[in-house]
C-alpha cells in the first residue's frame, strides 16, 4: 500500500472506532507511538506492536465514546496527518470531556511504523 491508501484506511477504520483493526492490519511490528503526555506519568513512548495494542485495549476498557470525528487525512511523502474529535466518558471517573487531537503518522512499506499524537490546546 501507498502513504496514501493507508492513510485513507486509518480514517476508514477510525470512523468506524476499529481501533483495533486499524492495529492489526496497519501497524508495523515495530511501531512506535508517541502521547503528549500520560495520566500516571510514564514514558509517552511505547515501542512495538504489542505494547500499542495494550494501549488500545485501554483505551476500550476505559472510555466509553459517545461520539468519535476524523478528519483528513491531509498526505505527503511518507506521512500523515488525521485529527481526531471525540467526546468520551472515563468510565472509572464518570468525568465527561471533549478531546481534539492530530495523529501525525509516518508509513514504510505499507505499514504504519510511527505515530504521534498532538493534542489540541
Amino acid at each position: 500500500m501507498t502513504t496514501e491508501e493507508v492513510a485513507k484506511k486509518v480514517v476508514e477504520l477510525t470512523r468506524k472506532q476499529a481501533w483495533k483493526e486499524a492495529v492489526n492490519t496497519l501497524y508495523d511490528k515495530d511501531i512506535v507511538s508517541v502521547e503528549a503526555r500520560t495520566m500516571d506519568g510514564s514514558s509517552p513512548e511505547t515501542r512495538g506492536i504489542d505494547g500499542v495494542r495494550a494501549k488500545t485495549d485501554w483505551w476500550e476498557q476505559n472510555m466509553q465514546v459517545h461520539s468519535a470525528k476524523v478528519s483528513g487525512p491531509f498526505v505527503a511523502h511518507d506521512r500523515f496527518v488525521v485529527q481526531y474529535d471525540v467526546d468520551v466518558t472515563d468510565k472509572n471517573s464518570g468525568r465527561r470531556m471533549q478531546m481534539s487531537e492530530v495523529g501525525v503518522y509516518t508509513a514504510k512499506n505499507g505499514t504504519i511504523i510511527r505515530e504521534e499524537f498532538l493534542p489540541a490546546v
